[in-house]
Order: C-alpha cells, then structure tokens, then sequence
C-alpha cells in the first residue's frame, strides 16, 4: 500500500486465521462459531429470566442485566465478522469498518470494566451496610451509574477513533489478527503516534487500573465484615453472594493479564488468537454460566421462564 493518509486507505486485511495452517483454521471455526452461539443464547436466557422474573427487579440483577447485554454485543463486534470472511474466503475489511469495530470493541470492553466494579460496589454496601441497602441502592444511582459508564467508554473509545483517523498508512495494509486492534493499526502507521500512545497508556491507568483497584478495595472490604462475622456459617452465606461475581473478576483480569503483560517474545499467531479467543468469546460465555449455576433465583427465573414456554405451546 502506498503512502497517503488515511482517506486513500479503502480496506485492510484480517489475517487472524489465515496465518494458522488449514486443519487448525478449521477447528478454530468450529470453536469460535460454538462458543459464539452458546454466548448469546446463554446471555440471552439471563436476560429473559431477569425480565420475567419480579424478585429480580434488584440491583445485583439489573447490573448482571446489562452485563449481558454487553457480552452478547462484544462477541457479535468481532465474531460475525470474521466467520464471514472465512465463509467469503475473504481477509478484507473496509477503513471504516475497521474504525467502526474498533470503536465499539473499545465501547464495549470499558463497559464490562466498569460494570465488574460496580457490581462489587453493590455487593460491598449488600453485605457491610445491609440495613441501609435499600436506601443507598436506589434506583436513581443503580441507573446514574450504568449511565454514567456508558459516557466514559462512548467518550474513551471516540478518543481513540479520531486520534486514528488523522494518521497515515504506508505500510503494509495486513493485520495479523481476527479484529481490528489499536496497537496493531498503530504499527501499520507510519505517522508519529506518540500521542496515541500516551492516550492508551493513560487510559489503561484510568479506565482500567482505577475499577480494578475499586474492587479491590470492595472485597477488602467485605472480606473485613465477613471475618467479624461470629458464626462460620454466616460467613459461608455472605461470601456465597460474592463468589460468582469474584469468580468472573478473576476470569476477566487474568484474560487481561495474560495478553497484554506477557512478554512478547513469548507470543506467536496460535497464542494471540487464543488469547483474543478467550477474551472476546470464552469470558462472555462463561459468564451466564457462572451466575446461574450457583444461583437459586437465576435458576428460578430460568424455570419460570421455562414453564411459561410450556404454557403458552400448549
């Protein structure tokens, strides 16, 4: 591709799968095409069984509510995508495509960070100030801080996306990947991106570092009123609360750990791919599992949700 800006860029090239030899090519299409259904059905029942069920109208389940929804959203940015490229036996993806799916990668991954944290914040004032739980949980701020959320990432993601849009890209026009990533456009830049460094840079430290560090502190927290609980017993029923929330905090900041704090001398195209796998596919999955299995009233929901299909087919 020649030099120019960004206007005469009229597509790249994902060539996430294309690198893999033919029979790993396959069963990752396999992989990504069944974990991507099982993420939307498995999120869509959450949804549903919140929606049907009246003792889920709370503020745990409206946070697990809108959880889903992002995870149905950010597997549907990328996954779609790239199995049509495969079926078309095309790697190409237009310039603005590109930036169209970035920013909502961008949008969507901020979402499911803050979400996490203030999903913690919720258990925090659960189980350190019960009495006053319904009287800090409102929903005026259950509803100002999901809002809230969706400014920063809309706000965070279009940063990025005009800071691209003024760079030029004479290089090669071939992303070794399955979406389209910051970084990795950055590379294909052969303008100055000092600037859009420092943004990614500064936003890891706000947007991630700080929820991250708001959980923290919340479990630190939690883990100090449960202790001081006398019996052993209440203190199994107040962690039980927190263990799926604390199991998909884990799951969501390893994945991170993982592909983004490993060395990358240590990476090659398999691990790239399975690590972007996890996170966009694996984690969004799991998550509806996680909620629902050690989860009395989910699992309710989903039978009520259940039965009400039997009724209305008969």
């Amino acid at each position: 591709m020649g030099g120019g800006n960004q206007s005469s860029v009229s597509e790249l090239l994902l060539q996430g799968l294309s690198r893999l030899p033919q029979r790993q090519q396959f069963l990752f299409m396999l992989l990504f095409l069944s974990m991507y259904l099982a993420t939307v059905l498995g999120n869509l029942l959450i949804l549903l069984a919140i929606g049907v069920n009246s003792r889920l109208h709370t503020p745990m389940y409206f946070f697990l509510s809108n959880l889903s929804f992002v995870d149905i959203c950010f597997s549907s940015t990328s996954v779609p995508k790239m199995l049509v490229n495969h079926i078309l036996e095309s790697q190409a993806i237009s310039f603005c495509g590109c930036l169209t799916q970035l920013y909502f990668l961008i949008v969507l991954a901020d979402m499911d960070n803050f979400l996490l944290a203030v999903m913690a914040y919720d258990r925090f004032v659960a189980i350190c100030h019960p009495l006053h739980y319904s009287t800090k949980m409102t929903h005026w701020l259950c509803a100002t801080m999901v809002a809230g959320s969706w400014v920063v990432a809309i706000l965070n993601a279009l940063l990025h996306t005009l800071l691209l849009t003024p760079l030029s890209f004479c290089a090669d026009n071939a992303i070794p990947h399955f979406f389209c990533d910051v970084t990795l456009l950055l590379k294909l830049s052969c303008s100055d991106t000092y600037l859009n460094q420092m943004m990614i840079l500064i936003e890891a430290g706000i947007i991630m570092i700080a929820p991250f560090m708001c959980i923290l502190v919340s479990y630190i927290l939690i883990a100090g009123a449960v202790l001081r609980v006398p019996s052993t017993k209440g203190q199994w029923k107040a962690f039980s609360t927190c263990g799926s929330h604390l199991a998909v905090v884990c799951l969501f900041y390893g994945t991170i750990i993982f592909l983004y704090f490993n060395p990358s001398s240590s990476h090659s195209a398999e691990k790239d791919i399975a690590a972007a796998m996890m996170y966009t596919v694996v984690t969004p999955m799991l998550n509806p599992f996680i909620y629902s299995l050690r989860n009395k009233d989910i699992k309710g929901g989903l039978g009520k949700l259940v039965t009400m299909k039997f009724i209305f087919t008969q």
